[in-house]
């Protein structure tokens, strides 16, 4: 018999899966949830995109790009990079195509962690960040953002969190699972502790294009001296509505650019050929389509912010991204007990804040990436439970 625990190494073993997955997956087995817990558009992908897409297969043009991906694409990202962020980026050499933007985030922790080096990782955050940091040897350092600070990394803390081994700041902002927006007054404040390090920031990008309130997104890449240390990544799933699609994008300086391409080559070769011909059209013909997804989430934003206040949760207003994530502390109970005795007392499938770190404990995380009926509908059974488990 092989002794698997020989086999695995212990740091993989170690890695706990996904909460966000967890309670997707009871709802899969609970008849009539209504799941809020996934970051999945309720829209179709544009149909210019899809067009695009059906008419490549109708031409049988489904070979392998180049590793970096099409240039076609490349140039598309480069030009709306150069408009959106106000940063301009070569296609062919400082842009890479990508299997979504999860895989670009696992390229840049990979090509500069080794055995030792910190990643500090504003939380709470997205899932994926500290696991690959983990499974490449690295060490993953947590930095608490707080409610106060309507959740933005302020300088101080990233300063306190700095030791001579910290090599990579993770920088995921419109937040998951928070919603906060980092403004450029905290971005300028942010690159000041910087300037004079070596310290590398893979910007993850992904909720972009969908800020509230007027603000507009900044990119710390637009910042003086912030563009060469700086991996601006992003992707097409959240504000395309191409989740299924699995394409993104990385854009950085050539040198880490490169290290960085040696393996996707290795891993991934190119990333789905349809997918990148659909996604030249979604750049080229769906800003419309975006606008409009964003002004219906922007609505819906204000529906189930004002739900959560109105029935007794207070809700910090997030000002990015598709999800709130109301305090549900007054109620007793952890996250994940929370969680639990929702789903299967009231059919309503939300995730723990406690699965985006430690500090994430005393919130859940709703997506209202779903329809208004879907929400409206959900808010009742939540106020219910609410009702049924007052102290």
């Amino acid at each position: 018999m092989i002794d698997y625990d020989k086999v695995i190494p212990q740091k993989i073993r170690d890695i706990q899966p996904s909460g966000i997955r967890k309670f997707f997956d009871i709802a899969q087995h609970v008849d009539g949830v209504i799941s809020l817990s996934v970051g999945e558009p309720d829209f179709k992908t544009p149909w210019a995109a899809r067009k695009e897409a059906i008419n490549i297969l109708e031409k049988g043009k489904t070979a392998y790009t180049a590793n970096s991906g099409l240039i076609a694409l490349r140039r598309a990202v480069s030009g709306y990079l150069k408009d959106f962020i106000h940063t301009e980026y070569d296609p062919e050499s400082e842009i890479i195509v990508t299997v979504g933007g999860s895989e670009a985030i696992d390229l840049a922790i990979r090509a500069m962690i080794t055995e030792g080096d910190e990643v500090l990782v504003p939380e709470p955050s997205f899932v994926c960040y500290s696991p690959i940091t983990t499974a490449v040897g690295g060490k993953a350092v947590p930095i608490v953002t707080k409610e106060e600070d309507k959740f933005r990394l302020t300088a101080r803390a990233l300063k306190e969190s700095i030791t001579p081994r910290t090599k990579l700041l993770i920088l995921p902002y419109p937040n998951n699972p928070t919603g906060a927006v980092m403004r450029r007054g905290d971005l300028e404040e942010i690159a000041e502790v910087l300037r004079g390090t070596d310290i590398m920031i893979a910007s993850d990008e992904i909720y972009a294009e969908m800020t509230y309130n007027g603000e507009k997104h900044v990119s710390i890449a637009e910042l003086d001296g912030m563009r060469e240390r700086t991996l601006v990544i992003s992707g097409f799933s959240k504000a395309y509505a191409m989740t299924g699609w699995r394409l993104g994008y990385v854009a950085g300086p050539v040198p880490i650019i490169k290290q960085m391409l040696k393996l996707h080559q290795y891993c991934i070769m190119s990333s789905p050929t349809v997918s990148q011909y659909a996604a030249v059209s979604a750049i080229e013909k769906c800003g419309g389509d975006v606008r409009h997804m964003v002004e219906e989430y922007d609505m819906r934003r204000r529906l189930v912010v004002n739900g959560f206040n109105e029935m007794g949760l207070s809700c910090f207003e997030p000002e990015g991204a598709f999800y709130v994530f109301p305090c549900i502390k007054s109620t007793g109970m952890t996250s994940e007990e929370f969680c639990e005795k929702l789903i299967y007392e009231k059919k309503v499938a939300v995730v723990p804040g406690s699965a985006f770190g430690k500090s994430g404990e005393g919130y859940v995380r709703v997506s209202y990436a779903y329809s208004v009926s879907h929400l409206t509908t959900a808010l009742g059974r939540i106020r219910e439970f609410l009702e049924e488990h007052k102290n």
